[in-house]
């Protein structure tokens, strides 16, 4: 069998190509992508039986993936990848679709696979996934995973002070907790984050929980000041907005 990985991190790519190569003899060939789209043309042409696919990545849901594919070309299997919340690994299982957990262990992989040979060609994958694009959207995901040194921690939305991007890698204030650097860049945060209605962007280095402000100071061009004391930027054209924003909410 053929497969195909399709993830952002690049370390967690080259562990769950270990991963795979040392407990998944069925597979004979794996190839990878970074991206959704280099992983759409890479589908196309290497016809992998097994895609395993980050949900979460800078730009796109792997849920996406049906946006590139008419029902009848979903002709293989797919294994999301996932630091979700409870709440998403319930959806998954609803609705019949495989995922492996990060941190990814190895029998994890290996019962995957096992599966994925099992129902390969039998299964409607396409139906699955629609299914599953609707359950996320309804449920209430109020849980975000954010890979740490040690495995992933799990945050609840309403925990989130603020984040602040530093390049590739976004700092994260929790209440009550240090900050911590995580290795996403912010667009990955956006992605998950600016469907709820407490966040907001009042600038390109900052998303904000907005039920933490603790003022507004019009000083030095204007800053937000959080509960835990950090100055927030605000971009000029974003003041009207911001204002209009916190009357509403």
């Amino acid at each position: 069998m053929k497969a195909v990985i399709i993830d952002d991190e690049e370390k967690a790519k080259r562990l769950l190509r270990v991963l795979v190569e040392e407990n998944c003899p069925q597979i004979k060939e794996l190839k990878e992508a970074s991206n959704l789209p280099e992983g759409v043309r890479l589908i196309n042409e290497f016809q992998p039986q097994i895609v395993f696919l980050d949900i979460e990545m800078p730009g796109y849901s792997g849920i996406q993936l049906l946006d590139f594919f008419a029902p009848s070309q979903i002709n293989f299997e797919i294994i999301f990848t996932t630091a979700y919340s409870e709440y998403a690994i319930k959806a998954f299982q609803l609705n019949a679709i495989d995922y492996l957990l990060k941190p990814l262990r190895d029998e994890q992989v290996a019962q995957a696979v096992e599966k994925a040979c099992v129902h390969h060609g039998k299964s409607q994958v396409s139906e699955r996934l629609e299914e599953l694009r609707n359950t996320l959207k309804s449920s209430n995901i109020r849980k975000i995973g954010l890979p740490v040194a040690d495995g992933v921690l799990f945050v609840k939305f309403d925990d989130i002070v603020l984040l602040k991007a530093d390049r590739m890698y976004t700092e994260v204030h929790l209440k009550d907790k240090d900050p911590i650097l995580v290795s996403k860049p912010m667009k990955f945060f956006e992605d998950m984050l600016m469907d709820a209605k407490e966040f907001y962007r009042p600038h390109r280095s900052f998303i904000i929980n907005l039920r933490f402000i603790k003022q507004y100071v019009t000083q030095d061009g204007g800053y937000i000041v959080m509960d835990n004391d950090e100055n927030v930027s605000i971009s000029r054209d974003k003041k009207d907005e911001f204002f209009e924003v916190m009357q509403n909410t």
